[in-house]
C-alpha cells in the first residue's frame, strides 16, 4: 500500500477525529466509552492542528488511513511529559481496516524525522497505553526504548508506558 504523510486539512478534521475515536474505543481504550472526557480531546483535531502538527497517513485515493498529533519541545497545550530539548507525539491512531499495512509505522518515522528537524530537540518520547502492543512494537523497531522510569499515572488503575529515542 502506497502512504503518504503529510500535514492534516481542514476538510479531513471530522475524518480523522472518526477514526481516533473509533481506534481508542474499539481498542478499549476509554474507561467510559462514548462518555469518556478523553474522547473529547481525541475528536478536536482542528483545536491540535491550531496549536500542534497534526499529521494524516493517507492512500493514494486520499482516504485518511491515521493520524498522529507531533508535539514540538514546549509543546504549548499539546505536550503533556516531553522535557527540555525533546518532542513527543500522541493519540497515534489508525483505522482499523488500515492497521497492519505500514501506516502506523510511517507516521511513527515522520514524527521522529520531524523532531530531528526541531531545533535544539536530542530525543522523541511517547507514552501509551500498556495495551497497545502495536505501538510498543513499532517503537521498539525504530530504536525507541523503554523509560520506566518516566511511566506515569493517567488516571487510577491507567499507568502509561513511556518510551524515548534519541536523535
Amino acid at each position: 500500500m502506497d502512504i503518504t504523510i503529510r500535514a492534516v486539512r481542514p476538510e479531513e478534521h471530522e475524518t480523522l477525529a472518526d477514526v481516533t475515536a473509533q481506534a481508542y474505543l474499539g481498542d478499549g481504550l476509554l474507561a467510559f466509552g462514548e462518555s469518556d472526557e478523553y474522547l473529547i480531546e481525541l475528536r478536536d483535531v482542528a483545536g491540535r492542528a491550531a496549536r500542534a502538527e497534526v499529521l494524516v497517513a493517507v492512500a493514494e485515493d486520499e482516504r485518511v488511513l491515521g493520524g498522529v498529533t507531533f508535539v514540538p519541545r514546549g509543546g504549548g497545550p499539546w505536550g503533556g511529559h516531553a522535557r527540555d530539548g525533546e518532542a513527543e507525539f500522541r493519540m497515534l491512531a489508525v483505522a482499523r481496516a488500515a492497521r497492519r499495512r505500514g501506516a502506523g509505522e510511517a507516521l511513527v518515522r515522520a514524527c521522529v524525522e520531524r523532531a530531528r528537524e526541531v531545533e535544539g530537540c536530542r530525543r522523541l518520547v511517547v507514552s501509551s497505553w500498556q495495551s497497545m502492543r502495536a505501538a510498543h512494537r513499532i517503537c521498539e523497531r525504530l530504536g525507541f526504548d523503554r523509560t520506566p522510569e518516566r511511566d506515569w499515572q493517567a488516571a487510577p488503575g491507567v499507568t502509561l508506558r513511556t518510551y524515548a529515542v534519541e536523535l
